[in-house]
């Protein structure tokens, strides 16, 4: 009994010992793979790249910014900052510098998304964010303010963001029910209203059903409906759409059946 309980005590304590190992083997695994960042500030593009390839890391250039400390082409900012401990693989994202800024900031103001956009780049800047505003002073497409405002100075970005206008807000009706109203009376209300007169269809009075003949007797040939007339301003709406009490846009169209 003893000598089971020893060989019990002996294989625990190797399982522990064999434990203890495959975790500092796994620990040293782990942070063996790991590097320190280097530092790339100040450093042109190519030279960091070297860098930190050396510690088996990239390189990605982000961004570009105006800078009055650090000459052009330089690395002006770097992420994770220098010591970090990262592993191999890992990208490092840095912004380069443009050096002091030369370029006058245009003024975009005033006409439409477009124009704007070709006097940027024209300019070698670079076209930011774009936002849209209904706008009741301003037609649609006119760029109606911008951000940095034209003869900026001391701008960090080479960027130029645009807020223009979608023109003012529509109005919006309540369809009146003009059912059983004259075509012509109905249209004259919808002008006023700014909405047009869309699709109008004549639907036809339904024929009174005709006697039946024997079965003895010759058949009549078919007759052909007569052809609806077109509509008139006397004609009186039996449907439309939208339907009374929708909701209808100023500009849009309301379609009718008539007879």
């Amino acid at each position: 009994m003893r000598q089971f309980f020893r060989v019990l005590l002996l294989a625990l304590v190797l399982m522990a010992v064999a434990l203890v190992s495959a975790l500092t083997a796994m620990q040293l695994a782990i942070h063996g793979r790991e590097v320190a960042v280097p530092k790339l500030l100040g450093m042109i593009p190519s030279e960091a790249e070297r860098a930190s390839a050396a510690m088996g890391l990239q390189m990605v250039v982000e961004r570009q910014f105006y800078s009055t400390d650090i000459a052009e082409g330089k690395i002006v900012t770097q992420m994770p900052a220098p010591g970090t401990k990262v592993r191999r693989g890992w990208a490092i994202r840095v912004a380069q510098s443009l050096g002091p800024q030369r370029i006058a900031i245009p003024d975009v103001t005033g006409g439409s998304e477009r124009i704007a956009e070709l006097n940027i780049l024209r300019r070698g800047l670079s076209l930011g964010s774009i936002a849209h505003v209904t706008f009741s002073d301003a037609p649609q497409d006119q760029v109606i303010s911008q951000s940095p405002p034209a003869n900026a100075s001391g701008v960090a970005v080479p960027k130029i963001n645009l807020l223009v206008s979608d023109g003012p807000k529509p109005l919006v009706f309540v369809m009146p029910n003009l059912i059983g109203q004259p075509l012509g009376s109905a249209t004259l209300q919808l002008k006023d209203a700014g909405i047009k007169v869309g699709k109008v269809a004549v639907v036809s009075s339904s024929a009174p059903d005709e006697p039946q003949a024997a079965p003895d007797e010759p058949q009549a040939p078919p007759v052909a409906p007569p052809a609806a007339a077109a509509p008139n301003a006397a004609s009186m709406i039996v449907s439309q759409i939208p339907a009374p009490g929708q909701k209808i846009m100023a500009g849009g169209a309301v379609n009718f059946e008539v007879r």
